[in-house]
């Protein structure tokens, strides 16, 4: 099947909510892919921040296939080994008493939700549901995740929303007067992806956090996209010094396989109880094996790795032409540009570099074994789309 054979396919049987790029994903190695007649890219995109250690890892395919050739999948009933592992890992690397597994970002951010809720019905009683998130934010498209994203061009079509979420300015003094006597929780994303790869301030996220405690308003932590050594740290919130009460974590997490997980810390390691959450697929044995390889090798070396990536990438992009600044943590790179962002990813596409966008800047968000060949290619690249 060519390429224009599998456009037509696609547009005849598969819903039209992706602005596809032009271009097949095959096969390939590492940061490397290649489409089926041989065409080959960069990989500056991984999956929208998933494929942790590119494709084809040898570690990873060995720990998945071993477990498919046990059981593919078991009931939330039943205790399975991966699912143990992976939560005993978890809270091992970052102080968390619990752990829940779902099956994606926007699934471990409803867990989140419905725990915030829960915990401050058990310690007041009804009507402190109210949930504060920031302005330009994006925590999923389910629509209780979708009524938290605080991004007023993805709240249409779908109406009514959930009631009991505002957007603060990503500030403390915004965050503060957004917070009331109703308010069970705060809701960051340290890194805002979606939002155009926006760090927040540390100073500002500290004084947030100690009016949380004051007020036992729980600080929520979305880690979806910056989570599982992305920044340069396991979890962003490593770099804030802060003590989030949940978080939240997927894309990277098992490697390219479909796994979610809320974490839950000192104060809410209780909040459940049997039967006030589930999920059939959550904590698949296949993905917990995936998520076990990947989280064992993102160690101190690698980290130190992708910090050193990090600065060699910013450093080369910020003196190529027509970029006005470069944003973001560790391998969450956001590049502001004077040019479309659209037709750049386009062209790079072209010219065999795939980058992504975030509003109106470029994401690069390669894999973080992404070696150093790979990223002089894709800079020469870079530097050539942007330079025309």
């Amino acid at each position: 099947m060519d390429f224009q054979e599998l456009k037509k396919k696609d547009g005849a049987y598969i819903a039209g909510t992706y602005n596809r790029f032009a271009a097949e994903i095959y096969e390939g190695e590492g940061a490397t892919l290649r489409s089926e007649d041989g065409k080959e890219y960069i990989d500056f995109g991984s999956g929208i921040a998933v494929n942790s250690f590119g494709v084809n890892d040898k570690e990873w395919k060995q720990a998945v296939i071993a477990q498919i050739g046990r059981v593919q999948h078991a009931s939330n009933l039943y205790f399975t080994r991966p699912q143990a592992e992976l939560a005993e890992m978890l809270c091992g690397k970052t102080g968390a008493r619990k752990v829940f597994f779902s099956n994606s970002g926007a699934e471990a951010n409803e867990c989140a939700i419905k725990a915030a809720r829960k915990y401050s019905f058990d310690q007041y009683g009804e009507g402190r549901y109210h949930i504060v998130t920031l302005k330009n934010s994006f925590h999923g498209r389910t629509m209780a995740t979708l009524s938290a994203t605080g991004q007023e061009a993805m709240h249409k079509y779908f109406m009514p929303f959930l009631q009991g979420f505002s957007y603060a300015d990503p500030t403390f003094e915004g965050i503060r007067a957004a917070c009331g006597d109703g308010t069970c929780a705060v809701m960051l994303e340290l890194v805002q992806g979606e939002g155009g790869v926006v760090a927040l301030d540390p100073d500002e996220v500290k004084k947030t956090e100690r009016f949380c405690k004051e007020k036992d308003i729980l600080l929520i932590v979305d880690e979806v996209q910056t989570g599982n050594g992305r920044t340069g740290t396991l979890y962003a919130y490593m770099q804030y010094g802060i003590a989030p009460d949940i978080v939240t974590t997927a894309k990277g997490l098992a490697g390219g396989l479909p796994l979610g997980a809320t974490l839950f810390y000192d104060k809410t390691e209780h909040t459940f109880s049997a039967g006030d959450h589930g999920s059939t697929f959550g904590g698949n044995p296949v993905a917990c094996a995936g998520a076990v390889s990947v989280l064992s090798r993102i160690d101190r070396d690698l980290l130190s790795e992708v910090q050193g990536k990090s600065a060699y990438l910013r450093t080369y992009i910020g003196r190529m032409p027509n970029v006005r600044g470069v944003s973001g943590l560790g391998l969450m790179i956001g590049v502001e540009i004077e040019k479309n962002a659209r037709e750049v990813a386009e062209r790079c596409l072209e010219k065999g570099l795939i980058v992504l966008t975030a509003k109106s800047k470029l994401r690069l968000l390669p894999p973080l074994c992404v070696s150093k060949g790979e990223m002089d290619a894709g800079l020469k690249i870079l530097n050539e789309v942007l330079s025309e």
